[in-house]
């Protein structure tokens, strides 16, 4: 580092340098030593000496100046072409998009939201949109008349001057009046609404924090389930625990990822003789049906022990598949059964690392491994959902597996005792979250279950904002559906009553019902319009402090998102509007709710992943095994294929409800700029933006 400017000064003094360094395109200040001793000195200005010390520190107070305006023009400067860029997207996304009402009616074959539920929906948050634009116009117009309020108890001073003075003009009649009707009739009911919602978000955010806790008294304790030793297998010549296991892959139109999901099975490390693959093609592409079929084909001439089975008529979608599956006759010869969707790899010692938890364990019923992502650093919304899932397995699930030995099926990666399934009814089709469902009615017979966060394996993360949207709506709408139809089974279930409490109310009704319920409220609805009635008052740390300090405690699991928290905070609130539509479509039983769309893969696998398992299976069966080659021609057609159809068959949408609130929350900041409102404004300007980005679909996968 050198110093660049002396201004004059001789060489011995060394009081005062300024040292800068470059960096592109700005410079910026690094060190600036104290002043010497002459900087103090004072001279006699009638003497006419110069104060050299003083006229040093006025150059550098100058430099400096410039130095930092010249930062903040080329801050300037890269903020224009950013927001040309994001001008420039949201012309071609308007002009080319598709709004989300002409996605469902291209939906074939599948079943449609009710248009009816859709539009009332719709239609709420347009009236609140009209209504706020309105009364923006309005309040802007009473503050250029002169009503600079910013507190309530002087607007009802005002109002209780004007009779005595007279009202000027009819227009301040007219306000005085809507300022008194707000007082009497708006701001009680609201501030009301706003209370109750804080009342739920405060206990919302304490259950976040007793689950944080939880999760890290497990790691100060090291608390983690052991396995009990096996004895020696005679066939495999290694010690441990190998019962009969039966493994299935349910899959529907997957075409994308059949082929690394059927690898990583059909190289898991388990006697040959003591487990049997079910490959359940629910697929109505006949080209999809072809290729699985070939592909299950290829693995039983190298040997594996596997079964394709494939239902014409798929009624009760995954449920109905996997209750088919486990109606075969041979599967009385098994003991346990892992699951594992279609874009799920497992290690090769996954059956290792699970299957002996249930040994010498009559009462296990579960054993749920946890998820890792391929492409969970693909774009922000990737990364935001890391950091979601990252909290739902190293906090809520290993915390409930720890300390009352019941959580939620997640659907794959996990391991159920037959009988476990048997007993609880088997699979059902009267919901779209029918993994919930068997764990919730296992629970309830006294089975138990254990969460292993070491244990990991490979799948997706949807990379669209659609395909993740439609996700979201199952996941909210069908825990709904479930805790009507499961209520009276948990009250009449010979369980404790603290089970019985926490089933109901902290897994049902605060996770599932109450967080996207204020979450859409308080910060979507209740909060704009506080703007416009501002005697109905939130307070600054419900804004700010709490959520911030509750996506704190959401983002420690995935300490390298650190630098996305005040995206991933907006993103929640923006996906509170498809969580909490979801909500009601459940609770009361709306076409919406029986929606079952397949989520979009990608089918990303790196060359590492099919070098490996190559290996594997060469080791295994010799020469025999699938040639490389082959399987990175067929990934790479594949490639090509979607490439090709891209244009074609993709497209990036308009979602119309999250625009609308976009210009309700925008709209809303412009109100609270009137009453100098300062943390009320940012928040919902940028909560505003968020809305805009994600309504334009400029988060996620984009397609040119």
């Amino acid at each position: 580092m050198a110093t660049l400017f002396n201004w004059g000064v001789k060489e011995g003094n060394r009081a005062t340098p300024v040292v800068v360094k470059m960096e592109n395109p700005n410079w910026s200040m690094v060190e600036l030593e104290g002043p010497s001793e002459e900087d103090f000195l004072i001279t006699n200005p009638s003497a006419g000496v110069r104060d050299k010390g003083r006229g040093k520190n006025a150059k550098q107070l100058t430099w400096v100046l410039l130095l930092k305006a010249h930062r903040a023009a080329g801050c300037l400067t890269s903020i224009a072409p950013a927001l040309l860029t994001l001008v420039s997207a949201v012309k071609r996304r308007v002009a080319s998009g598709r709004t989300d009402a002409d996605v469902d009616n291209d939906r074939v074959g599948r079943e449609k939201e009710n248009p009816t539920v859709k539009s009332r929906f719709y239609s709420c948050i347009k009236v609140f949109l009209v209504a706020s634009v309105l009364l923006l116009c309005f309040e802007v117009a009473a503050y250029f008349k002169g009503w600079h309020f910013g507190a309530s108890n002087l607007q009802l001073d005002y109002l209780y001057w004007a009779p005595a003075f007279g009202v000027k003009d009819f227009f301040n009649w007219v306000y005085a009046q809507w300022v008194l009707i707000r007082v009497e009739y708006f701001a009680p009911p609201l501030q009301f609404l706003a209370n109750a919602c804080i009342v739920l978000f405060f206990i919302q955010s304490l259950d976040r924090l007793v689950l944080c806790l939880g999760c890290f008294w497990i790691r100060f304790k090291k608390i983690k389930p052991v396995p009990k030793e096996g004895v020696l297998d005679l066939e495999s010549g290694e010690k441990g625990f190998f019962p009969m296991v039966l493994v299935q892959i349910p899959m529907c139109n997957e075409k994308e990822v059949y082929q690394q999901s059927i690898a990583a099975v059909c190289n898991l490390d388990w006697p040959k003789s003591k487990f049997l693959i079910q490959v359940l093609d629910d697929s109505d592409d006949p080209i999809t049906v072809s290729l699985i079929k070939e592909e299950v084909q290829k693995w039983q001439q190298e040997g594996a022990n596997i079964l394709y089975r494939h239902r014409v008529i798929r009624d009760g979608y995954k449920a109905g598949n996997l209750k088919s599956a486990m109606n075969c006759s041979y599967v009385k010869d098994y003991e346990f059964v892992a699951i594992f969707d279609a874009d799920f790899q497992p290690t090769p010692d996954f059956l290792k690392k699970t299957v002996p938890h249930f040994k010498d364990n009559d009462e296990l019923g579960l054993v749920q491994a946890r998820w890792s992502f391929v492409n969970k650093d693909e774009n922000l919304l990737t990364r935001l959902q890391n950091i979601n899932l990252s909290f739902h397995f190293e906090v809520e699930q290993q915390v409930n597996s720890v300390f009352i030995n019941f959580f939620g099926f997640n659907g794959t990666a996990g391991v159920w005792r037959i009988k476990a399934l048997e007993e609880a009814g088997g699979w059902l089709e009267r919901t779209t979250v029918e993994d919930m469902d068997i764990a919730v009615r296992a629970h309830l017979h006294g089975w138990k279950f254990i969460f292993l966060n070491d244990v990991e394996c490979q799948c997706e993360l949807p990379e669209s904002y659609e395909a993740y949207r439609k996700q979201q709506h199952r996941w909210h709408s069908g825990p709904m559906q479930l805790f009507r139809l499961c209520l009276p089974a948990i009250i009449k279930a010979k369980i404790s009553i603290w089970k019985k409490f926490n089933m109901i109310f902290l897994f049902f009704l605060l996770r599932k019902l109450i967080l996207p319920f204020y979450s859409f409220t308080l910060f979507c609805i209740i909060l704009p319009m506080t703007m416009f009635v501002p005697e109905a008052e939130l307070p600054a740390w419900v804004v700010c402090y709490i959520p911030a300090t509750m996506s704190f405690l959401n983002i420690l699991p995935a300490p390298k998102a650190f630098p996305f928290i005040v995206p991933y905070l907006l993103f929640e609130n923006t996906m509170s509007v498809t969580k909490f539509n979801a909500m009601i479509s459940g609770l009361f039983q709306l076409g919406s709710a029986y929606e079952w769309v397949v989520t979009k893969k990608s089918g990303r696998s790196s060359e590492g992943d099919l070098v490996s398992l190559v290996e594997k299976a060469t080791h295994q069966r010799g020469s025999s095994a699938p040639d490389l080659e082959e399987m990175k021609e067929e990934i790479q057609r594949q490639q090509e294929e979607k490439a090709a159809t891209k244009k074609k068959k993709k497209h990036n949408r308009i979602y119309m409800k999250e625009l609308a609130l976009a210009f309700l929350l925008l709209t809303a900041s412009a109100r609270s700029l009137l009453s100098a409102q300062g943390i009320h404004f940012y928040f919902l300007l940028f909560q505003g933006i968020s809305f805009l980005l994600v309504g334009l679909d400029l988060i996620g996968e984009q397609v040119d």
